[in-house]
């Protein structure tokens, strides 16, 4: 199946809304978590680069899901260049940074991969978007001001879309909180994908909170 456009991943990310991440060393496992995420109905899904060979594992992930169109898998925690290289060689639809790097968005402007750079500045939101970013990761979403700094940065950058990971818990509460204040999106880690149901098996419940998250954007948004 072709690789999707950056147009395609950026639009559906933008209209799901959630971007769940995590890491597992076992690929078998870790394409378990995809399915159980796609079974909730999140379409953009990013696989974290935090363990030694993670690059393997990931190969491995997205040859099982190559012909599943429902999927569009990114790689995570990106800080220089040669790592954003290797994964867009092995079929990152996206390519997420912790930090602003200059040069990993030109490697993805090169090959037309969608890039999420980490920033926790209005300079950094700008800087970013010179570079043709279209969607900024906010992060440490919580400890970079949380949701008074998404209020705080849309008022001279209305303009922006922002999307916080850190600090967004997967409840309705805190959904709601964070796209009142402006958001596009948000990316929930551990407290979506849990390691306690990773560890027992339970790849329902991720479904399941998957789904309810999904349906707590979409009651935001219409408020």
């Amino acid at each position: 199946m072709p690789q999707p456009t950056r147009l395609t991943v950026l639009t559906t990310l933008l209209e799901t809304g959630l971007v769940p991440l995590f890491f597992h060393p076992n690929p078998e496992i870790a394409c378990r978590v995809v399915e159980a995420c796609l079974a909730g109905g999140a379409r953009t899904i990013e696989f974290t680069n935090r363990g030694v060979r993670a690059h393997l594992v990931f190969e491995q992930v997205a040859c099982h899901f190559e012909n599943d169109a429902r999927l569009l898998l990114g790689a995570g925690s990106i800080v220089e260049p040669g790592t954003a290289s290797i994964y867009m060689q092995l079929g990152a639809d996206f390519i997420v940074s912790p930090l602003l790097n200059p040069e990993v968005i030109r490697a993805c402007n090169r090959r037309k991969i969608a890039c999420l750079p980490g920033c926790g500045s209005v300079s950094e939101i700008s800087q970013a978007e010179e570079l043709g970013v279209e969607i900024c990761k906010i992060f440490p979403g919580g400890a970079v001001g949380g949701v008074d700094f998404i209020k705080s940065a849309r008022a001279p950058l209305p303009w922006s879309h922002l999307m916080p990971t850190g600090g967004v818990d997967p409840t309705e509460a805190s959904i709601q909180k964070w796209f009142s204040a402006g958001v596009c999106a948000v990316g929930i880690g551990g407290k979506l994908i849990r390691e306690d149901w990773i560890a027992s098996g339970n790849f329902s419940a991720i479904t399941e909170l998957v789904k309810n998250t999904l349906a707590w954007i979409e009651t935001a948004r219409t408020q």
